[in-house]
């Protein structure tokens, strides 16, 4: 199942944030979406997913038009979000957690077979299990909020700096784990980041997002041989990305 945004567009009351942006993401593939704070990486996440109607343009969830569909409904198609500061229920324990994810799924036979699968992605969830998610370090925390997501069984992933305050072995196994939602389960990943080493290292396809618009795209490749893209919009010395 694919994601695409067609000349999508949104504001919030008059300040309008997003420009006619858009992009495609295939099954299979992971697309990291790069820029600086306030370039419109949130905004377009929540334009996607529902949480923002947009003013303009299209979202397309496996060819199915969403656009200003509420977030449940995108949900049940197969798209997951994954929203910043991770945003899980910390007076619940991480089995209960789990179980809200699958909200969508209730009653489906395979929701057992689905957390197992889950937890063989995330062991130390599972040595968690019955542990209220607030005691969770912030990179299980992290974990936590993925593993919740994943429960609802999505084709569609999008992930709002999931390496955001964590130590770096920690966003190395983030990295890892979305590299196996592509490589194993042929999902479509859209991954915001600010962390663009680490974006780089996963992404088939990079997006530099500046005020609103995309100013550049292209493999990680692409943009580390890329000397103006990288001094203007990702914050790295002509040196490059490596």
């Amino acid at each position: 199942m694919s994601l695409e945004v067609q000349a999508l567009s949104a504001a919030y009351g008059r300040l309008e944030v997003l420009h006619a942006v858009g992009l495609r993401v295939s099954a299979g593939e992971i697309v990291a979406v790069v820029g600086s704070n306030g370039a419109g990486k949130t905004t377009l996440l929540r334009a996607i997913s529902g949480l923002l109607a947009p003013s303009a343009g299209q979202v397309l969830v496996g060819g199915t038009d969403v656009t200003g569909a509420g977030a449940e409904r995108i949900a049940g198609l197969g798209l997951a979000h994954v929203p910043e500061n991770r945003l899980v229920f910390p007076s619940l324990t991480v089995g209960d957690n789990l179980a809200l994810g699958a909200w969508t799924r209730r009653g489906d036979p395979d929701l057992p077979r689905r957390r197992d699968e889950i937890l063989d992605l995330f062991p130390r969830l599972g040595d968690r299990i019955n542990l209220v998610a607030g005691a969770l370090s912030g990179g299980e925390q992290q974990m936590l909020a993925i593993a919740r997501a994943l429960m609802a069984a999505p084709e569609v992933i999008v992930l709002d700096e999931p390496s955001l305050g964590l130590a770096p072995k920690v966003v190395g196994e983030i990295i890892a784990t979305l590299a196996v939602l592509r490589d194993e389960r042929g999902m479509a990943v859209l991954l915001v980041e600010q962390n663009v080493r680490a974006a780089f290292t996963v992404a088939d396809r990079v997006v530099v997002m500046d005020r609103g618009r995309i100013m550049a795209e292209g493999t990680p490749q692409d943009l580390r041989s890329d000397a103006r893209v990288q001094a203007a919009y990702l914050g790295v010395a002509t040196g490059g990305v490596t």
